[in-house]
């Protein structure tokens, strides 16, 4: 079949991610992970520009399984905000894998904050012991944005709380929350409402834990908490003793334990031992069993995957092969 080559803005490429079918492309993609069909190597982090222009990151992740090949050109830089200009810049460029014949362009950053809220929103599909109580999203970004998006569309969450250092921002995304038909309200101290909500979402870039330590007396083992921000050494969201908690129960994982021991702060800083996370790819074949274990909350942590943003590709592409 031959395909003509599609650039897709940010809004067309969102129009072909929808969460919940993102969602179940990531579940494939997993099994494709497990099948050894689909494979991708290590990111490529090069520094480009300098300190006096504004220094930044270029990041390049391909993929591929056995019909799709993409890489995910990603820039970032924590000036630009100064120059009008987005921090985060780049594209997906999806080809054939039989013919390398080019088939779309996606909008990096759009299929990065998408795939990450659907990848959390998959494991709280899977595991959260109560999908449908109340959500708690720590942080007021791009990624509590799209997280708070994905829960609403993928589970029947009855409110969602925010908290953030940016007051004015998270009143914007609980106005966003209302005009998406779910009840929400703003918050000054996560230990508030940790005795009601049922999920946890940590959408930061602290360097401290965000979140009430297990000795505060405010977990129980019907909390599932997905922690997201935290993707260098020197970044922490999550307390070490729940950590610790949930590693013990047989509670911890992760979307994924490729380039965890390089990026995952919040686990590093705890002194967690690799060998006690549990992989998303085999973890969700016993999401019952997950879900109903007692002992500690269940802990998602999230670091990214090239694999996710394939499983993002194969959905937008599948929107053509369907013609």
């Amino acid at each position: 079949m031959t395909h003509s080559f599609q650039p897709l803005d940010a809004a067309a490429t969102a129009a072909r991610l929808p969460y919940p079918e993102l969602a179940q492309a990531i579940a494939a993609m997993l099994g494709e992970l497990r099948d050894g069909t689909a494979m991708a190597p290590p990111r490529i982090a090069l520094p480009i520009g300098d300190a006096q222009h504004g220094a930044g990151t270029l990041l390049v992740m391909p993929a591929r399984n056995r019909d799709l090949v993409m890489t995910k050109n990603i820039t970032v830089h924590p000036d630009n905000p100064k120059r009008g200009l987005a921090t985060i810049l780049g594209e997906v460029l999806v080809a054939n894998a039989h013919t390398g014949e080019r088939i779309a362009m996606l909008d990096g950053p759009t299929v990065t904050g998408r795939r990450t809220a659907a990848v959390s929103l998959l494991a709280a599909q899977q595991f959260a012991p109560v999908p449908d109580g109340e959500l708690l999203i720590v942080g007021a970004g791009v990624q509590a944005e799209t997280h708070l998006e994905a829960f609403v569309s993928g589970l029947q969450v009855r409110k969602v709380w925010f908290q953030s250092r940016t007051r004015a921002k998270a009143e914007a995304l609980a106005d966003h929350a209302r005009e998406l038909g779910v009840e929400a309200e703003v918050i000054d101290e996560v230990a508030a409402v940790l005795p009601r909500v049922s999920m946890v979402v940590t959408v930061t870039s602290s360097r401290t834990a965000v979140l009430p330590d297990l000795d505060s007396g405010l977990w129980t083992d019907r909390h599932f908490v997905a922690g997201v921000g935290a993707f260098r050494p020197d970044m922490c969201e999550l307390p070490p003793q729940l950590c610790h908690a949930a590693a013990a129960s047989g509670r911890l994982l992760a979307d994924t334990l490729f380039g965890i021991e390089d990026e995952a702060g919040d686990l590093l800083q705890a002194g967690i031992d690799w060998n006690d996370v549990q992989p998303f790819q085999t973890a969700i074949l016993q999401g019952e069993a997950l879900r109903t274990k007692a002992g500690s909350p269940l802990v998602f942590k999230s670091v990214g995957y090239a694999l996710w943003d394939l499983a993002a590709c194969v959905l937008a592409s599948a929107v053509d092969s369907s013609k």
